[in-house]
């Protein structure tokens, strides 16, 4: 014990009094692209057992400037099966004096969940210690005790774009006789020095320079280097697992988390046969769906063992809400009663494709679906909107794949993926030109696949806010009256669709009697500058086709001039195509298409696609001419 105190004080005597912190002492090479500077940041793991786990964590952060203000506050995150002792903060000056401390009563205790959560047992302390001058310096340090062995949090430098780190050091030590699997995977951004001794493995990322956000950049974590830990025997609020092999945690899971909140009720089974189910897999799979979707609303919810245990099935039956584990196996009760099986599916959801490793297994994943096998394929379902249409998963979490747990164990599964028909914007529109450079529009949109995605939010919008949702979509036009007719949103496949009239100023212009106006008048088709030396690879998250057909009429007494070319471009981003078809003198049906394919791209290749986007862009910036001549009007064209 007298060893062990000794140590703690010796780490903090060295955190606390050993250094310079002085904000001059920062090498420019890590102030470039900076906000914040991470001086020195340490984590001590001691894994003393199966059940027992201590956490010391010390950190010093430069802030360099107003924008790195958000790296200032200091937040701790807990629940009532871990122990949180021996909070330090100071905070210093730009030559490294300490001008003010706190301790745990400064801490402000809040519940660790989004604000519509109901039921929760996590929470955090936060402390936001900022100075009104910059640079400053924040210095922290706490221990952590805990009975929960299962997450041991991966290890990398930075986890933010524009912040850099000098010195940033993790200390393992196992003394519990269970086996610890590690995962290393370095990157250009940084590599980690391993190194083990008497008192366990040190990994330590030295220097690592600020990374700067571009546009297109994927997100942080698919950039920077990282340490991962999975100790094959651990313990979860009491309930001891194993972490060898995907089967066996997927058998420990099944047993564990999901059976003993898994009841077919004769209450469920009565709510079932109640649906008078009939026809195929799928017909039956739709109706119990659409029932749940109505039955319940998302509620964020983190009780049951270590928030990763749904709700009690009955429960959610009976009061109608629950988080996406919660609803996730409440559908897949509901389909059990109707001796239709389906498997609970953990995912990593997020901008960027994360997957599970198939030869190393781990407790992860942020959110929970649900896949029903058929002899047509499986099914699956995102069960946290009542809106989503069935068979259908947003482009955050297509593209990847999950852990289906089963009785007999985890199968990783990939999602669906969809191509770029299947995320589609079509509009087809009639334009009419008047001579006061206005137009009168009849138009028809319609979203499908991922494209559907971003345009959910109109469900469930009132009718004066999907108005003016709908306007802002094409704000660059000088609207003066608009009209939305015929808005559909089916639940039953990943589409909507609505019929515009509107009435817009100033779309094209003048010279003499001759009028200009651009050949795309519901997308403002642009592309930001190449600027510097591309750093970052750059991602398209998900393949896109938008299909527009539009036909202008012209006032009368004018005729189309002379008609641009029709343009294809191709690359290996994607395609684009734009054609010109007079039907008669008076009438021109413009056909443009651009499909984007999904991709992360190497940074050299980031001229390729700006050369493509641009040439897209000017291609649609392409400009018609009607001119008024009553000898072209008597003419065939």
């Amino acid at each position: 014990m007298k060893e062990k105190l000794l140590f703690i004080s010796l780490v903090l005597s060295s955190f606390y009094y050993a250094q310079d912190y002085s904000a001059n002492k920062i090498p420019d090479a890590l102030k470039k692209n900076a906000n914040a500077v991470i001086r020195e940041r340490n984590s001590d793991y001691n894994i003393k057992s199966v059940d027992e786990i201590e956490i010391l964590t010390s950190s010093t952060i430069t802030i360099l400037n107003k924008s790195g203000d958000g790296f200032a506050p200091v937040m701790i995150p807990y629940d009532k099966r871990m122990k949180v002792d021996d909070i330090k903060v100071n905070l210093l000056d730009e030559n490294g004096k300490v001008v003010k401390k706190y301790t745990k009563k400064d801490f402000s205790d809040f519940s660790h969940t989004p604000s519509f959560g109901l039921y929760v047992d996590d929470r955090i302390l936060v402390l936001n210690p900022t100075s009104v001058s910059h640079p400053y310096t924040i210095q922290y340090s706490y221990k952590i005790t805990s009975r929960n062995t299962v997450f041991i949090g991966d290890f990398s430098p930075l986890s933010a774009y524009n912040i850099s780190a000098e010195l940033v050091r993790r200390r393992v030590k196992n003394t519990s006789g269970i086996k610890l699997n590690t995962k290393i995977t370095n990157s250009e951004f940084g590599k980690v020095n391993v190194s083990s001794g008497i008192e366990g493995t040190e990994y330590t990322y030295l220097t690592i320079p600020a990374i700067d956000h571009e546009n297109y950049a994927p997100t942080i974590e698919y950039l920077e280097p990282k340490v991962e830990f999975s100790l094959e025997k651990f313990s979860l609020e009491g309930k001891q697992g194993d972490l060898q092999n995907w089967d066996n945690f997927g058998k420990w899971y099944y047993e564990n988390l999901l059976e003993p909140v898994t009841q077919v009720t004769p209450e469920i089974k009565k709510e079932v046969q109640s649906l008078g189910l009939t026809g195929s897999t799928e017909e039956k799979v739709r109706k119990i769906y659409h029932y749940m979707q109505d039955k319940t609303r998302y509620v964020f919810v983190a009780m049951g063992i270590g928030g990763w245990q749904p709700m009690n099935t009955e429960e959610v039956r009976i009061k109608g809400y629950g988080d996406c584990k919660a609803l996730t196996n409440y559908m897949r009760t509901l389909l059990a009663a109707a001796d239709i099986p389906s498997y609970y599916a953990i995912i990593k959801s997020g901008f960027s494709s994360e997957t599970f490793d198939k030869d190393f297994p781990k407790m992860a994943g942020n959110h929970v679906v649900l896949m029903v096998p058929t002899d047509n394929g499986n099914i699956w379902l995102e069960n946290t909107s009542q809106q989503i249409a069935f068979n259908h998963l947003s482009f955050s979490t297509t593209n990847r794949n999950v852990l289906a747990v089963k009785e007999t164990g985890i199968e990783l599964i990939n999602t669906p993926v969809y191509d770029a028909e299947k995320s589609r914007e079509s509009i087809k529109a009639h334009i009419k030109i008047k001579t006061d450079n206005s137009i009168e529009a009849n138009a028809d949109f319609h979203y499908t696949g991922g494209q559907y995605d971003f345009h959910m939010p109109l469900l469930q919008m009132n009718t004066k806010d999907r108005h003016n949702s709908i306007i802002n979509n094409i704000n660059y036009m000088k609207i003066n009256d608009l009209k939305i007719d015929n808005f559909t949103g089916s639940r039953s496949h990943p589409e909507i669709s609505y019929q515009v009239t509107l009435k817009a100023q100033d779309y094209s212009k003048k010279i003499g009697e001759d009028i200009f106006f651009r050949i795309m008048p519901f997308y403002e088709s642009s592309f930001p500058a190449a600027g510097e030396e591309r750093k970052l690879p750059f991602e398209t998250p998900f393949a896109y086709q938008d299909n527009y057909e539009i036909e202008f009429e012209t006032p009368e007494g004018y005729v189309f001039s002379e008609l641009p070319a029709p343009a294809k471009i191709t690359s290996e981003f994607g395609e684009y195509s734009v054609q010109y078809q007079l039907l008669n003198n008076k009438k021109l049906k413009v056909k443009r298409i651009l499909t984007i394919k999904k991709g992360i791209y190497r940074k050299e290749k980031f001229n390729s696609y700006y050369d493509f986007r641009r040439s897209v862009t000017n291609a649609d910036n392409t400009k018609l001419l009607i001119t008024k001549n009553n000898i072209h009007e008597n003419q065939s064209l």
